[in-house]
């Protein structure tokens, strides 16, 4: 592949002064009159710095949004109905911004409304296994109990979810120094530790991919059918509300029932014991939530910025990122934002020295991603025909930091080759490493364990906006952004995430105070982007995907020979499957010998570019039918993690516990099948046209 054009365009001050000056002064909500504000001065600035053309495209979506004359909060209730304890109401305001309005408290986007009580019982992380555990191990019920439960390793939403099924009429979630405090950091603003009065926001949907919980499928315009709210796809039939680890430790302190096994305690200087309630001195003491959300459809706007090709202006590149934040946003999403920002202005000014690309390239700024991946999903959803014939790839931008270790990418297998040849030229932007490219320091970080000798690469999950064009119309897609020592730095996101302290100065004073981090993730992206416009012949490998279904098939043939005995009782057989990846192993080392002879570039170009649309089932996952990439798509029970061959892990989920086992192994045979049969379908798109 050629060298990555024209990343060293791309300036690290600009992207600081944008950060500190354009984005992160004040808090932009989706649907609030800032966030306008902002998607208008960068639709101004977008044309400022050159873009063929820039529009703000709207779309009225569900939002939700605390009561603001019923303020949300937890309470300990005695037995004549007293409040003796009550939750804070608010974050303590960083010094600096105490006279900054419209800060939002902490709350849980789409939460029920209303106030339940009762007893209370610890669940962990509220992941599917700490309530299996919880009831098989333990034998506590959490039917029509209040779970509290601690943020980290899963996506909210899928604690709400498991709630939901175990029964419990609320949910409470904390944030535990165990899963939000680095070891020898001090609090913010001394450090980027989370201090003990910060608390998480987030939505609490389980959409699936739905986007607009009242539009699943069309896109959320004036002529769009709604649904009822009572029947909005993903809406949580509980009360759910975030809190900072100072209150959990009142609601916990004094809790009754069993100690918990030795994982699920947390650095909190109590016992963490499950209940259900309080013990002897408290037992008449019950937890009341106080609750008042209101979901309320929204005009939100995308802003939609495009540069023509040249040659192919029917192919589509695209970048896109969220620039809504729960409040300053300071990491999530602006400090990717900023980065965008400057690969326009970047594109903008080699547009006027004369240089135009191959292929059409299109800049997103997208809205409402914090609720739900609206903003993109619904442009998704409205260009979807035109962007299954034409998008070649989307980069997603989303927080171009989230540590201070190495580089962290994850993206579809074609991608690999691009993002190691990219990073290869691109300098380390560590201390100490000079004359090293980022490849090499990334390597020594974070190397790909086993046979192969490269920086390890993520599967794709979810939980940013790159999911309806991956998972749902099969758009080859990748992200990046700098991260933490996953082997050593044990706490989940990072420790001020989406809290108040997410602020300008967290990146400044302790994440990148060079910025030197950032711009090498702006150097990443504007490489991939330009590459992939700008190249004659698509950079794609097929053949890295041939090794990854290799992988994936052993590894999920692995998952099912843990039962040998049901196999054999079932005739439960993977030979088809390997058949298949075998048959496309053939079919991509032949394709890739005849690139070595072009000549039909247009022709082999679209063969790469349709080989993701070949993975992608138009039924969809059994009950998630806007997930239709059989390959990879969202943990069902952790949206933020990928899973290869999601059909069959899925049917092979806690299979020793089905209640139907015959049931059960036809699922497992069928999913094998389907996966089968769609990795024979795309290896027939690399075979040669008739």
């Amino acid at each position: 592949f050629a060298k990555p054009a024209h990343p060293d365009t791309v300036n690290s001050s600009a992207s600081s002064n944008y950060l500190r000056e354009k984005f992160t002064q004040l808090p932009h909500l989706a649907g609030t009159e800032q966030n306008l504000k902002y998607a208008e001065q960068v639709k101004a600035e977008w044309q400022e710095f050159g873009l063929d053309s820039v529009e703000m495209v709207p779309y009225d979506v569900l939002l939700s949004y605390p009561n603001s004359s019923q303020p949300n909060y937890i309470s300990i209730v005695d037995e004549l109905g007293n409040e003796v304890f009550n939750t804070s109401l608010a974050e303590p305001v960083p010094k600096g911004y105490e006279n900054v309005p419209n800060i939002v408290p902490p709350y849980s986007a789409f939460s029920a409304t209303g106030q339940p009580e009762g007893e209370l019982v610890y669940v962990n992380y509220g992941r599917t296994e700490d309530f299996f555990q919880l009831e098989r191990e333990i034998g506590i019920n959490a039917t029509g109990k209040i779970v509290i439960v601690r943020y980290g390793k899963i996506f909210r939403g899928n604690k709400v979810k498991n709630a939901i099924l175990a029964g419990a009429k609320g949910i409470i979630m904390f944030s535990d120094p165990a899963d939000y405090w680095a070891t020898g950091v001090q609090p913010y603003p001394d450090g980027w530790n989370l201090p003990g009065g910060g608390a998480q926001r987030g939505n609490v949907l389980n959409l699936n991919g739905a986007g607009d919980p009242l539009t699943p499928g069309y896109p959320a315009k004036e002529y769009t059918h709604r649904l009822k709210l009572e029947d909005g796809v993903g809406l949580p039939k509980i009360p759910v509300h975030p809190i900072g680890f100072h209150d959990a430790v009142q609601l916990l302190k004094n809790m009754g029932g069993p100690n918990p096994p030795d994982n699920w305690k947390g650095a909190l200087n109590i016992s963490y014991r499950i209940g259900p309630g309080f013990a002897d001195n408290f037992k008449n003491q019950t937890v009341r939530m106080n609750i008042h959300v209101n979901n309320q459809v929204t005009r939100i706007y995308n802003v939609i910025g495009r540069i023509r090709g040249a040659l192919e202006p029917d192919r589509y590149v695209i970048l896109g990122g969220h620039r809504d934040a729960w409040v300053f946003g300071g990491i999530d999403p602006m400090s990717g934002a900023a980065v965008v920002h400057e690969i326009v202005r970047s594109a903008g000014k080699l547009l006027s020295k004369g240089w135009r690309p191959r292929r059409t390239i299109i800049f997103a700024s997208w809205d409402a991603e914090e609720f739900g991946l609206q903003g993109s999903t619904e442009w998704a959803e409205e260009n979807s025909r035109v962007l299954q014939e034409r998008a070649v790839a989307y980069i997603n931008a989303d927080s171009a930091i989230e540590g201070m270790y190495t580089l962290r990418v994850d993206c579809t297998p074609s991608l690999h080759t691009l993002v190691y040849d990219i990073t290869k030229q691109i300098a380390s932007p560590e201390e100490g490493e000079k004359g090293v490219s980022l490849y090499e320091s990334w390597h020594k970080r974070d190397n790909w364990t086993g046979d192969r000798d490269a920086p390890r690469i993520n599967k794709l999950g979810s939980g940013s906006d790159f999911e309806a064009y991956f998972i749902r119309l099969g758009i080859t897609a990748g992200r990046s952004r700098y991260t933490k020592n996953q082997k050593t730095e044990r706490y989940s996101s990072y420790p001020v995430y989406h809290s108040v302290y997410e602020t300008y100065e967290v990146v400044e004073k302790f994440y990148d105070p060079s910025f030197r981090r950032l711009h090498a993730v702006a150097q990443v992206r504007a490489g991939l982007i330009f590459q992939l416009a700008d190249s004659q012949l698509l950079p794609l490998d097929a053949n890295q995907y041939a090794d990854s279904l290799t992988k994936y098939a052993e590894s999920i043939a692995k998952v099912a020979q843990k039962n040998p005995d049901e196999m054999k009782m079932y005739k439960v057989s993977f030979d088809s499957l390997f058949s298949a990846v075998k048959n496309f192993t053939v079919a991509s080392w032949d394709f890739h010998e005849r690139l070595k002879t072009l000549n039909r570039v247009r022709a082999m170009n679209d063969q790469l570019m349709y080989l993701e649309r070949a993975f992608i089932d138009p039924l969809g996952l059994p009950g998630r039918p806007f997930y239709r990439h059989v390959i990879f798509a969202p943990s069902s029970h952790n949206k933020y993690a990928g899973e290869s061959f999601p059909g069959i892990f899925d049917a092979l989920f806690d299979i020793k516990n089905s209640a139907a086992p015959e049931k059960s192994w036809e699922e497992v045979k069928r999913q094998i099948s389907i996966a089968a049969f769609t990795v024979q379908a795309a290896a027939m798109t690399l075979t040669p046209p008739a």
